[in-house]
């Protein structure tokens, strides 16, 4: 029982995180929505934002699950810039950028939300590392961009993105920039040649 009590109150608190934003989610909202009493929240969880942020835990693990074997399968710049693609409308969906837009903008009036935010970016930059080392590793591109920062960019991109997502009403300019990143892709492949390695 402690268990699903606990699942039915994480799934809750996503559900309420996405209709009502952080500013309509409360310990009682989130209590009704999980249909059991608001003091559950802080025995299970400590308070509202470790349960958010739990929230946002399971979602973020049930999306590296799902988007790890795509991205792994990717061969080339353009197999990543149009798996990165899918996986930002699959979010946008799926909700998880509400999700994520929210804690974020949370974190802005709420200091100690940031160090938890920045914790979980953390695998997800080295997730985009790894596939690109993969996939330009070695290369004269990866010299000129080195993967360890080019993630960086990457997740700074995913989560402006989530945030511009609220403004952007048709999604038609972030759409614009997925679109500009297949185009230059194919231009630089040449600079994910591997260069021969030189011998002694």
């Amino acid at each position: 029982m402690t268990q699903e009590t606990r699942d039915r109150l994480i799934e809750a608190a996503a559900r309420t995180l996405r209709e009502e934003g952080y500013a309509g989610t409360s310990a009682r909202v989130i209590a009704k929505a999980a249909g059991v009493n608001s003091a559950l929240v802080f025995y299970h969880f400590g308070g509202v934002d470790p349960l958010l942020l739990a929230a946002l835990d399971r979602s973020s693990a049930e999306r590296m699950a799902a988007y790890r074997g795509p991205v792994e399968a990717a061969r080339s710049l353009e197999d990543l810039v149009a798996t990165a693609t899918e996986i930002y409308r699959a979010d946008l969906e799926g909700g998880h950028i509400t999700l994520v837009s929210e804690m974020v903008g949370a974190s802005i009036a709420r200091p100690e939300l940031r160090a938890e935010i920045v914790k979980r970016t953390d695998p997800w930059i080295d997730f985009v590392e790894q596939a690109l080392v993969r996939v330009i590793g070695g290369s004269p591109l990866a010299k000129l961009l080195p993967p360890r920062e080019l993630a960086y960019a990457a997740v700074t991109f995913y989560l402006g993105a989530n945030l511009f997502s609220h403004l952007d009403a048709d999604n038609s300019r972030t759409e614009a920039m997925f679109a500009l990143a297949e185009r230059v892709a194919p231009r630089a492949r040449l600079l994910t040649v591997r260069l021969p390695r030189r011998r002694g």
